[in-house]
């Protein structure tokens, strides 16, 4: 490289040449000098006049837009969540109990999604943990309305076999309301126990009745259980209804239906009888709602005519015998 450099005694500009080692030097220490003017622009313009840098301040303001947004998200999940929480206490206390379905427990609704560390990448991202919490509320938020949608598809397959809800809730009385043939001798509720004499609640009521006395379905539903208990409830049929009901009849003489058959109310299921653990002949009927004995006194209306009554119970009689007519004739033709 070539550099030109004026003679002072002759005026005229002369060639000098410059070394590589002058050269390698004056561009380090311009190198150099340019470094520190910048951090001294850096230190001047953050630490003494408190300003942030250009990309730190960009970096800011990007982070608050997001946390803006994610502010506004939280905002937006709060409404979600008072909705939700509203059709669950509906849910559970309206629809699921009116069809006799039994609430979904909080575990179920409540329950989380994913392990532990499903979040553990989004740990020390902020100091208050916003974007981590914000992710943590859309999941639960989306599990809640899972559950809650699943609970509708139930509720709906329900509702859709509804139409003879009211033909299967047990509305009936079990023995022909005639109180010529008929004592109700315990009713339901604490009382003396009339073998040991001890107090015990007593879970159904007790139709004092002569053996042989017909025993009726008091609704619609398919036989659960056929069963004897020598010590107990002797001779019993429990009947499901769906819904949530059961009934049971006890102490029976002779029993008339099979487990899994299909009744309508008003079937006769047996007779009377003084079987199990009994000091008399009479009926045993018990109630269940989700499990739970209920009074039967609230369920039937011993005022009902007993010729509306045997009407319904005839009718009964002579749709199995037609159904029974016609599945003989069916059983012949085949022959």
């Amino acid at each position: 490289m070539r550099k030109y450099v004026l003679n002072p005694e002759t005026l005229i500009y002369e060639i000098k040449e410059v070394s590589l080692k002058h050269k390698i030097l004056k561009s380090f220490l311009l190198f150099a000098g340019s470094v520190g003017l910048a951090f001294l622009y850096a230190w001047l313009f953050s630490s003494v006049l408190g300003y942030d840098l250009p990309k730190t301040a960009l970096l800011k303001a990007e982070n608050a837009k997001w946390s803006g947004k994610m502010d506004i998200m939280n905002t937006h999940l709060d409404r979600y969540e008072d909705a939700l929480n509203a059709f669950q206490v509906r849910d559970d206390d309206v629809y699921r109990s009116i069809f006799g379905m039994d609430e979904i427990s909080a575990d179920v609704r409540n329950a989380g999604i994913g392990g532990v560390d499903r979040y553990a990448y989004l740990d020390g991202l902020q100091k208050d943990n916003l974007l981590k919490n914000t992710a943590i509320r859309l999941d639960h938020v989306a599990r809640m309305a899972y559950v809650q949608d699943k609970s509708f598809d139930e509720v709906a397959v329900v509702a859709q076999n509804a139409g003879n809800m009211a033909d299967c809730i047990p509305t009936i009385s079990p023995v022909v309301p005639d109180p010529a043939k008929y004592r109700i001798t315990s009713p339901f509720g604490y009382r003396m126990d009339p073998i040991n004499g001890t107090v015990k609640m007593h879970t159904g009521v007790d139709f004092a009745m002569k053996v042989g006395n017909p025993v009726y379905a008091t609704g619609d539903g398919v036989v659960e259980k056929v069963e004897f208990d020598f010590f107990g409830y002797g001779n019993m049929v429990t009947i499901s209804h769906g819904f949530g009901y059961e009934t049971k009849y006890a102490h029976l003489n002779t029993i008339t239906v099979t487990e899994g058959m299909k009744i309508k109310r008003g079937d006769c299921i047996g007779e009377v009888g003084r079987s199990g653990r009994t000091t008399g002949s009479h009926l045993h009927y018990e109630v269940l709602y989700k499990g739970t004995r209920v009074n039967p006194y609230n369920y039937y209306d011993m005022s009902v005519p007993i010729n509306e009554y045997l009407t319904m119970v005839h009718k009964r009689e002579d749709e199995s015998q037609a159904v029974l007519t016609r599945r003989n004739f069916s059983l012949r033709l085949r022959k």
